[in-house]
């Protein structure tokens, strides 16, 4: 999830432990533990784009790094506070807040290593958006009234809080999943396959559906009201990708090659082509609307340079009405 997030998520997880006396230490070091795992941004090459996304939630957001993850953490902390608190303490609040890392962002549907080196699954159980205020929200507030009061128990209200959240969220992504399901059989797509669902940025009301049918991908808007409601809003249907036409095109063993396997593992296979930009290929998971076929990001393949890296382009650009329509998605009034 977003920095903020996960400094907020490790911050609680270290000061729920603490004494009421080191509760401010606890909670400093818990959030830099928190956001830790996440310098694996920093992990890039101008030579090639692809470097940053494919080490981005790889090894620091593993389970078992977390011991590495929390005394690396504490080590460094503890040059600039030994003079306050000892290694223990510290490397106690560093592993508690960096633990929850990988396991939030696993929450989300990015997709994160969490098995590695076991496994190069990237796990995403996608029932939280990457940026949601509401969680974070009251995240902060929790955090706010324990750092204020020097008390454990606005702290632990605060995880209670963060896991009936992700408990509704698993809820929600069911009832989503469940009328994408209902949704393919009505429109008589009854050979439709790898159905999934994703939260729209910023809340756990609308969700982007998507299933595979006849080579390409149907993406469409699910509305789930709190209320027990479900609203439909049709989309668009992506071209798919078929890999292997595009790679018997390329030299055996291409750099070009390897970027169209590196970014199919990425996105979790679901590719498809940019619906106005020639030779971009995206990953069909993301939108800046959940009914939309373009995606936030993708790579451009282009055959005629098979030993070029595939060049990385993001489609991030948003006016007003884009998030005015989401917003009168959310509240039905579309």
């Amino acid at each position: 999830m977003d920095p903020v997030s996960q400094g907020a998520l490790g911050a609680l997880a270290a000061a729920s432990s603490a004494d009421p006396k080191r509760l401010r230490l606890a909670v400093g070091v818990g959030w830099a533990g928190g956001m830790l795992a996440d310098a694996d941004i920093f992990i890039r090459s101008s030579a090639d784009p692809l470097l940053n996304i494919e080490y981005h939630r790889h090894f620091t957001h593993s389970l078992v790094f977390i011991p590495v993850g929390g005394l690396i953490c504490a080590a460094v902390l503890w040059l600039v506070l030994k003079r306050w608190a000892g290694f223990k303490e510290l490397l106690l609040y560093a592993t508690l807040g960096y633990a929850t890392a990988g396991l939030l962002d696993a929450c989300t549907s990015y997709g994160t290593q969490l098995y590695w080196p076991f496994s190069n699954e990237r796990v995403a159980w996608s029932i939280i958006s990457i940026i949601d205020p509401v969680f974070t929200g009251a995240m902060l507030i929790a955090l706010g009234f324990g750092f204020w009061w020097r008390r454990r128990k606005p702290v632990w209200l605060g995880l209670v809080f963060v896991t009936v959240y992700l408990v509704f969220g698993g809820v929600q992504h069911y009832r989503a999943n469940e009328a994408v399901i209902q949704l393919a059989q009505g429109r008589g797509h009854l050979e439709a396959s790898r159905i999934s669902v994703k939260p729209s940025i910023g809340n756990l009301i609308v969700w982007r559906g998507i299933y595979e049918i006849e080579g390409g991908l149907q993406v469409d808007a699910i509305r789930v009201g709190l209320g027990g409601g479900v609203s439909v809003y049709e989309g668009d249907r992506i071209r798919g990708v078929d890999r292997r036409t595009l790679e018997a095109e390329l030299p055996e063993g291409s750099v070009l090659s390897g970027d169209l396997e590196r970014f199919a593992h990425f996105s979790d296979d679901y590719l498809g082509w940019h619906p106005t930009e020639p030779n971009i290929i995206g990953d069909a998971r993301y939108a800046m609307l959940p009914d939309s076929s373009v995606p936030l990001w993708g790579i451009e393949f282009d055959p005629s340079r098979p030993d070029a890296h595939a060049r990385f382009v993001t489609f991030r650009e948003a006016d007003r009405s884009v998030g005015s329509r989401l917003w009168r998605l959310i509240r039905g009034l579309e």
